[in-house]
């Protein structure tokens, strides 16, 4: 039961998580730019390649440590990293 509960509440903000990823990169991408498609196709393969490393790490480090605890935590240091780097990207006048 707490797993089918866990998925229901996943499966309710993933949506939405990824709408505001989304429109957020479209914030990043310069008003000068005429092939915006260039930009949402790089970041498509940045996701992809994301979901790849993040999955063979987490197999990696369960199958070395013989726990799935260490796994998680590793990446949570990954998002941690990741909100840090976020808040080293400057600013523009659309963002304020």
């Amino acid at each position: 039961m707490q797993f089918y509960i866990t998925a229901a509440c996943v499966g309710m903000v993933m949506g939405g998580i990824q709408s505001l990823s989304r429109s957020t990169y479209s914030k990043l991408i310069p008003e000068q730019s005429e092939d915006s498609a260039s930009y949402f196709s790089f970041y498509d393969v940045a996701e992809k390649i994301g979901i790849v490393i993040g999955m063979f790490l987490y197999g990696f480090i369960a199958g070395l440590t013989g726990s799935m605890r260490y796994s998680i935590l590793f990446l949570i240091t990954f998002f941690i990293i990741g909100v840090i780097l976020l808040y080293r990207v400057p600013k523009t006048k659309i963002l304020e």
